[in-house]
């Protein structure tokens, strides 16, 4: 007999011992002292809503033993898998999208007290100067949509997209403002969008997680991991980060000395524990923990291939400005139509470094703004063309944004002014578009005043935007729930409402 194959007999001996192990224990458990143990797990899996007696208050079919199965809708909805853009640091739409010729008469004048008293922001202190438009504007397209000229490609697709200007929140600091816009509640703990979304509808490749996660800019959004977390719902919810540089999961290959063979007998002989401590105990977390060493097994031979951009025609390369080989958020955006190709139902994507102070060069208005700019304005219009060309735009609702907008008026730290140009945070007001998945096309909702201060009609929350993502996808949300803690919970908590002008 090889040395390998000893090693494969201990190694599998040693499993079996374990499964011997388990079931020991849990004679004990049960059987002596009258299982206090059991008693005791029991009611801290039930406090903590994962007990014999948790499930789900939706009126979707659930299967945990399969909890990853394509399901059905409550009602047939116009979009199947969603990607969403959030550019973390909050984009100045006063530099995008909302043209505001105003604002640039009162560029180098003080602040109105008007605009100052009873608010409050993250970084101004005493009487900022205002603070004009830093680009020029045009009208593109048959909707004569206002575009600056820091995208100048995304100017070509208006006539796909639909512009939520008048979008609001009630958080001016980051990590709160991105977990009410990506979970629903500002607080940490609850579901991500993704996780809700792939709990609903599962995923319709059984190869690949559900929730696909992608990041670029060089840092995690301010929320953390947070924001693509699973929260109450069983963890195989949870988003799964994949890298568009190197292995797209860390540890996806077999360590020296283990093969397949002896992979796939390996991961059997653990769940072959984990199905006895289900019988135990009832925990949806051991179902959810199944799941995941059979999708890490299948992910060895699916994700390799999914996630590498080598094989795309040049004219592809050409279209997204990618560099394979590399990690950017043009190749992110191009691995995201690869996923929802092959039918991985949520793609998010967190590009870092938009939060345009003033305080640097980086995060000047003028200078680090634009730059960013041009790295996302060739791949996000790429991105709908792309989708469009291969028939899967109207299936595929396409969401970008950040988490809040940004001030008409200049920062100025402390009382004083920044080095650079650049924008405090800004609650009040800010633009969002969606493509794809049934929404309209060519059309402009909702409207800001005359300096894009405050929403002055067609004003959206984040609740909203989540309420219309849902509505594409076929759930309502006031009625789409999970019990935790003794009450259902949803993902737009007790408000929104689904943006119905901007549906098709």
């Amino acid at each position: 007999m090889t040395q390998k194959e000893l090693h494969n007999q201990r190694l599998l001996r040693e499993a079996e011992a374990a499964v011997a192990m388990a079931q020991t224990r849990r004679h004990f458990l049960k059987e002596c002292a009258m299982g206090f143990g059991g008693l005791a797990l029991g009611s801290l899996l039930q406090s903590c809503g994962l007990g014999a007696n948790s499930s789900p208050a939706s009126s979707i079919e659930f299967d945990p033993a399969h909890p990853l199965i394509p399901k059905l809708p409550m009602f047939p909805g116009k979009a199947k898998s969603v990607i969403y853009l959030h550019m973390a640091g909050a984009p100045s739409q006063l530099e995008l999208f909302d043209y505001k010729p105003d604002l640039m008469k009162l560029d180098g004048q003080d602040c109105p007290q008007s605009l100052l008293q009873g608010k409050r922001f993250a970084f101004i202190r005493g009487v900022p100067k205002m603070l004009g438009p830093q680009a020029q504007f045009a009208q593109h397209g048959q909707s004569g949509t206002w575009v600056s000229e820091n995208l100048p490609h995304f100017s070509k697709i208006v006539d796909e997209v639909s512009l939520l200007k008048a979008c609001t929140t009630d958080q001016f600091n980051h990590a709160p403002a991105q977990l009410l816009m990506q979970t629903g509640n500002a607080r940490l703990g609850r579901p991500s969008m993704g996780s809700w979304v792939t709990y609903g509808l599962g995923t319709e490749n059984q190869n690949l997680p559900g929730f696909v996660v992608l990041t670029s800019g060089g840092k995690f959004p301010d929320a953390g991991k947070s924001v693509w977390g699973s929260g109450f719902l069983p963890s195989v919810y949870q988003g799964v980060q994949c890298r568009s540089e190197g292995d797209p999961v860390l540890f996806i290959k077999d360590p020296a000395g283990m093969d397949r063979d002896l992979r796939k007998a390996s991961i059997d002989a653990i769940n072959k524990v984990n199905e006895e401590e289900y019988k135990e105990y009832n925990d949806p977390e051991i179902l959810s923990r199944i799941a995941q060493y059979e999708m890490a097994y299948k992910m060895q031979i699916a994700a390799p291939e999914v996630m590498n951009i080598n094989s795309e025609p040049q004219y592809i390369h050409d279209m997204y400005g990618t560099q394979p080989g590399k990690s950017s958020l043009a190749n992110n955006i191009l691995l995201a139509r690869k996923l929802v190709e092959k039918g991985v139902r949520f793609v998010q994507i967190f590009d870092w470094g938009w939060d345009s102070h003033g305080t640097s060069a980086d995060g000047a208005i003028d200078i680090g703004f634009i730059n960013k700019c041009r790295q996302t304005d060739r791949a996000m219009t790429a991105l709908i063309l792309d989708l469009k060309q291969r028939g899967l735009l109207e299936e595929t609702l396409v969401v970008w944004g950040g988490e809040f907008g940004r001030t008409p008026m200049m920062e100025n730290r402390e009382g004083k002014q920044n080095p650079f140009k650049g924008r405090d945070h800004h609650a009040e007001a800010f633009t969002i578009w969606m493509a794809g998945g049934g929404i309209k096309k060519g059309y402009t909702y909702g409207e800001t005043d005359e300096i894009g201060y405050s929403a002055i009609s067609g004003k959206v929350t984040p609740h909203d935007i989540q309420a219309t993502l849902l509505n594409q996808l076929g759930f309502d949300h006031e009625k789409f729930t999970y019990q935790y803690q003794g009450r259902p919970f949803r993902l737009t908590d007790v408000a929104g409402k689904v943006i119905e002008d901007i549906i098709a």
